[in-house]
């Protein structure tokens, strides 16, 4: 099995990788091939972190990414000596972080032709970390190469753009994310297309709402109401319980990895289950419950924008139904609400709510407390004369 098998309806990126795979053992180093700084673009859910650790498998493996061997099972761990990997769990990456991956570029390879160090959420850098990193993605070692992941190339500073190479995915279809979880996973086909479809093609997302009954809940529980909104006090009441499962939707994901991380730093520094942590030991406690914070507010935004774009498929159902455009609908199973609506609403409406979930990420990124944000969305989302 290929470390490529699972990056579904990405041939064309698949294909330049393996170029540049090929090229590589060849020791060419041009633009048609092999390059030292890569960033990997595409829309949330479409793999660009699987991207990213294909082609650094294939990168590390002396057979090119066959996916079986020990170098390709650690890079799958993400233990491999020669993979440096940045997985983003707050809401910024910090320059201290950018330091070290100066520092680990320019060392050179244990075990394989190159050190490859991937960042997964490059688009979470401020200013001062992308420049940090400039020079060192600008003039990399020979045996060092940088893999940057970020939705758009326009969320990363122009002098970093203009040294990278850009690979763009796509969304890849409800189909193929089906056959990949029914493949992977073992989730019965129908049940693996209702999620990849729910999901948008976000193949995590389609994971989750089929393997998690709560969270397929929680989505159903969102979208109840919306298209019958019709006070403030109930736009508000709406909004209240948006947060809620925003809330309950990312304690679910960290509750039981904060308590194993706070027993395993205990235990690393000899303390006993139940006793207090000694006085000259508490900072390090504090400093894990400062991450664990952090980590817990980027979870509620990831819950809340997973909500918007929910809310933004239901909308975009109803202005296809109203238009009678034939197109298939995300949320069939709400058809007949859908029908019932839509003859009683103005399309113009329909674009005008569609209109208010972009103001309310325009809001929530400029830092409005969600609470109020969410509340104007619900009081604009009730349908105009």
């Amino acid at each position: 099995m290929s470390v490529w098998d699972e990056l579904i309806g990405q041939d064309e990126a698949v294909a330049l990788f393996q170029r540049a795979v090929e090229a590589s053992t060849r020791g060419t180093d041009d633009r048609s091939g092999m390059t030292s700084s890569w960033l990997i673009t595409g829309p949330a859910g479409s793999g660009r972190s699987n991207c990213a650790y294909a082609f650094a498998a294939a990168l590390l493996c002396p057979n090119g990414g066959c996916g079986s061997c020990d170098s390709c099972e650690q890079v799958r761990a993400r233990t491999h000596p020669d993979l440096t990997a940045i997985a983003t769990e707050t809401l910024l990456l910090d320059i201290k972080t950018a330091r070290s991956l100066v520092d680990r570029a320019s060392m050179q390879p244990m075990h394989a032709r190159y050190r490859v160090i991937v960042v997964e959420d490059a688009d979470r850098m401020i200013a001062r970390t992308s420049n940090t990193l400039l020079k060192a993605i600008e003039e990399p070692p020979a045996t060092t190469v940088w893999l940057l992941c970020a939705p758009s190339e326009a969320d990363l500073l122009p002098t970093i753009r203009s040294r990278v190479r850009t690979v763009s995915l796509k969304v890849p279809s409800v189909a193929d994310v089906a056959a990949l979880l029914a493949a992977r996973d073992g989730i019965p086909a129908d049940l693996a297309e209702r999620a990849a479809r729910l999901a948008q093609s976000h193949i995590g997302m389609a994971r989750r709402l089929a393997t998690a009954p709560e969270v397929a809940q929680r989505r159903e529980q969102a979208l109840n109401g919306v298209l019958q909104l019709s006070s403030t006090g109930a736009a508000v009441r709406k909004a209240a319980e948006w947060v809620e499962l925003a809330q309950a939707d990312g304690e679910a994901q960290s509750a039981d990895r904060d308590a194993r991380e706070r027993d395993e730093l205990l235990h690393s520094m000899g303390v006993p289950k139940g006793q207090a942590v000694p006085k000259q030991m508490r900072s390090l406690v504090r400093d894990l419950e400062e991450h664990q914070k952090r980590r817990a507010k980027r979870a509620h935004l990831d819950g809340i924008d997973r909500i918007l774009t929910d809310l933004q498929s239901l909308l975009r159902d109803l202005l296809t139904v109203q238009l009678d455009m034939g197109a298939p609908l995300v949320n069939a199973e709400r058809e007949d609400e859908l029908n019932s609506v839509a003859r009683g609403r103005n399309p113009a409406s329909t674009l005008t709510s569609i209109d208010a979930i972009a103001t309310a990420r325009a809001r929530l990124a400029a830092n409005v407390p969600p609470a109020l944000a969410l509340e104007a969305l619900a009081i604009d989302l009730m349908p105009r004369p």
